[in-house]
C-alpha cells in the first residue's frame, strides 16, 4: 500500500516527468509542422532554431543500426522506470533534488524514444522546402521503431580559424558550440550532470543496498 510520503514523490516524479514531455513534444511538432529540414531561425547570434533529424543518440552521436538503437532506448527507460520504482517504494531516506534528477533522465530518454517509435509512421519526408504534415494520407516516411529524432536547439557561442601555425589543426575551422540537440537530451543533461554533481552519495548508497 501507498503511503503519504511515496504519493508525494509519485505525483514529483510524474510532474516533472509529464512538463518536460510536453514541453520537448511541443517543441518538436512545432519544428516538424513549421519549418523545412535544415531550415535555421536566429533568435540571437549564439542561439538559432536549426532543423535537423538524426539517427542517433543525444547531441546527434550515431551507435550501430538504427533498430539496435531504438530497443537500446527502451531497455534502458524500462530500466530507469524500475530504478524510480525502487528508489520511490524505499523512500525513506530519498532526496527530493536526486528523484527530480532521475526523473529528468527517464524523461528526457522517454521524450526522444517518442520520435524514434512514432515519428516515422505520423509523419512524411517531403523534399525541400516542403513542410512535413502529420497522418499524411500517403503514409509516413518509416515503419513503427524506424523514427528520426528532432533536435533544433543549436548554440553557436562562438569560432574561430586556428592560426596555421598550430600542428593537426592549423588552418581549421572551430565553432563551440557545434551539435543541435532538443529539450529531452538537455533533459537528461541536466539530470545526469545534477546527480554526479550534487546526489554521487545518493547514487553510491542506492547501489550499495542492491549488493546487500
Amino acid at each position: 500500500m501507498v503511503n503519504k510520503t511515496q504519493r508525494k514523490y509519485i505525483w514529483l516524479s510524474v510532474i516533472v516527468i509529464l512538463l518536460v514531455l510536453i514541453i520537448d513534444q511541443t517543441s518538436k511538432f512545432l519544428v516538424k509542422t513549421n519549418m523545412f529540414l535544415g531550415e535555421s531561425i536566429e533568435v540571437f547570434s549564439w542561439f538559432k532554431i536549426l532543423f535537423i533529424e538524426n539517427n542517433g543518440m543525444a547531441f546527434g552521436m550515431e551507435l550501430g543500426s538504427k533498430l539496435f538503437l531504438t530497443i537500446f532506448r527502451i531497455v534502458a527507460i524500462t530500466l530507469i522506470g524500475f530504478y524510480i520504482f525502487k528508489l520511490i517504494k524505499n523512500s525513506n531516506k530519498l532526496k527530493k533534488g536526486y528523484l527530480i534528477s532521475v526523473s529528468l533522465i527517464f524523461a528526457g530518454a522517454l521524450g526522444n524514444i517518442i520520435d524514434c517509435l512514432f515519428y516515422g509512421v505520423i509523419f512524411n519526408a517531403p523534399l525541400f522546402p516542403d513542410i512535413a504534415t502529420i497522418f499524411p494520407a500517403e503514409g509516413g516516411y518509416a515503419d513503427f521503431m524506424y523514427g528520426r529524432v528532432v533536435d533544433m536547439l543549436y548554440f553557436p557561442l562562438f569560432s574561430f580559424v586556428w592560426p596555421d601555425w598550430i600542428p593537426f589543426v592549423g588552418g581549421e575551422y572551430f565553432e563551440f558550440f557545434e551539435p543541435v540537440f532538443n529539450i529531452a537530451d538537455s533533459a537528461i543533461t541536466i539530470g545526469i550532470a545534477l546527480v554526479l554533481i550534487f546526489y554521487r552519495k545518493s547514487l553510491s548508497f542506492e547501489f550499495s543496498k542492491e549488493k546487500e
